[in-house]
């Protein structure tokens, strides 16, 4: 299960298909990561903002001054991190910033990126990191599989 949550001065950059395309394909990001789990029902919830709110997150949260593409809360870790049954936590994606990204990188196009992102964040939600080249690529991996299941149709698989 997920929740999009979408703030009012990004809203109206986003066509109503678009956001309802991108609410089933994290409902099946996330899907498959339960099935993976062992079909835990596993929660995330998904924040579209602009830059602003994302850099006042990232000052909070990380002491960084500036402005971020994907943070990812995790309820899963630290003290009480088993209380929280199968929420994952929170993942909040600044379109401006994946806008930006997606012409520097030659992506193919927002929605792409904001995909893109979306699994960099779940993962993170469900334990992994990039700290060495071994955990990045480990973590590639499972976000490459993760966005492979979401636009796959038929019945969701693990990944």
């Amino acid at each position: 299960m997920i929740d999009l949550l979408i703030d009012d001065d990004v809203r109206d950059r986003l066509a109503p298909a678009w956001r309802r395309r991108l609410r089933v394909e994290l409902a099946r990001m996330v899907g498959a990561a339960a099935r993976a789990a062992g079909g835990e029902a596993l929660e995330a919830t998904f924040r579209l903002c602009g830059d602003a709110a994302i850099h006042e997150l990232n000052r909070a949260w990380r002491r960084k001054d500036k402005p971020t593409d994907v943070l990812a809360f995790a309820l899963r870790e630290g003290e009480g991190a088993g209380a929280h049954g199968g929420a994952l936590g929170d993942v909040v994606i600044s379109l401006d910033t994946a806008r930006r990204q997606a012409k520097r990188r030659g992506a193919a196009g927002l929605y792409a990126e904001v995909l893109f992102l979306a699994s960099h964040g779940l993962c993170h939600l469900l334990g992994y990191d990039h700290r060495d080249d071994a955990e990045e690529a480990e973590m590639n991996a499972r976000m490459a599989a993760l966005r492979a299941e979401s636009t796959r149709r038929g019945r969701i698989r693990a990944a």
